[in-house]
């Protein structure tokens, strides 16, 4: 495929991503409502565009890395307005990067598809760090003969997964992960905050977990690196994860599937969400167990 490529949503995510590309060789064209996302990118050799339209005039694939689905909508399709990728006169392929759930993904390639462009849905999933380093997991539905061309970009970012043809199928995949990471983070935060109230030490905790059977992505890397020391920096936001297990829930439902443990952890999630803000990293939802129990999770 050609070196010629857009992306639009230079955040935490998408910034790392764009410019691993810019190091492999890629031009980029790119677009950000924050004028110094745009700025950083175009110090590194990438054009900038007026708007997500004209990122899709430039190039003939483009890429997003945005936070909600209604902006993905946006952008994609130009809600509102006549700014949208849809717009662009030479775009032929709009490359999800996003967490959208599969009913607006299904939503956008349908809408794509009658202008004769091709959606790809790629969620992933590692945080800023594995996109800084390159280690994601990328979780990708599109046509077998797409996600060959596509295949040795995407493997830029980390390890690449085919999920299957179907719109929607890595999205489906990338909920169902972000789920059993939610429920650990927050399964974790109980557990560690009920063995400090008891006089545990939580940093012995998080070894033993660690060593035993209870061992989880929050127990391993999250609380000693994030929690234990007061750093809450993980790079996700309570409200994405709440979002996600928000998404996740509503599209069981739909799918007539009981989640029973998730149904907990999303009003957890909640909480969070409406006690710390939607700003606040992931992490430091033990706080809210710490305020409801009178202890501090933190290394002695």
């Amino acid at each position: 495929m050609t070196k010629q490529i857009g992306f639009i949503g230079l955040g935490k995510m998408g910034a790392p991503m764009a410019t691993r590309l810019i190091d492999a060789g890629y031009q980029l064209t790119v677009y950000d409502l924050r004028q110094d996302c745009v700025d950083a990118l175009v110090a590194k050799g990438a054009q900038a565009a007026a708007s997500p339209a004209a990122v899709a005039d430039a190039v003939d694939t483009v890429l997003l890395s945005l936070p909600e689905p209604t902006i993905v909508r946006q952008v994609a399709l130009g809600t509102g307005s006549a700014n949208g990728v849809i717009a662009g006169a030479k775009v032929k392929t709009v490359l999800d990067l996003s967490t959208t759930g599969a009913i607006a993904a299904r939503e956008i390639a349908a809408a794509l598809a009658e202008k004769g462009i091709t959606a790809v849905d790629a969620p992933v999933s590692g945080g800023v760090a594995g996109a800084i380093a390159g280690t994601l997991a990328v979780m990708v539905a599109c046509p077998q003969a797409r996600f060959a061309d596509l295949q040795p970009m995407l493997a830029i970012f980390g390890k690449v997964f085919f999920i299957g043809e179907r719109p929607g199928m890595g999205q489906t995949m990338k909920l169902a992960n972000n789920l059993l990471s939610a429920t650990a983070t927050a399964a974790t935060a109980e557990a560690i905050v009920f063995g400090v109230k008891s006089g545990l030490d939580p940093a012995v905790m998080c070894e033993v977990i660690n060593a035993g059977s209870g061992r989880n992505t929050a127990s391993q890397d999250k609380f000693p690196r994030q929690v234990l020391t007061r750093k809450f920096n993980q790079g996700f936001t309570t409200g994405l994860m709440y979002k996600d297990v928000r998404l996740c829930l509503e599209e069981a439902q739909a799918a007539g599937v009981p989640m029973t443990v998730a149904t907990g952890v999303r009003e957890l999630w909640a909480r969070a969400n409406a006690e710390l803000g939607a700003g606040s990293d992931m992490t430091a939802i033990v706080q809210l167990l710490e305020r409801a129990t009178g202890v501090e999770v933190k290394s002695s």
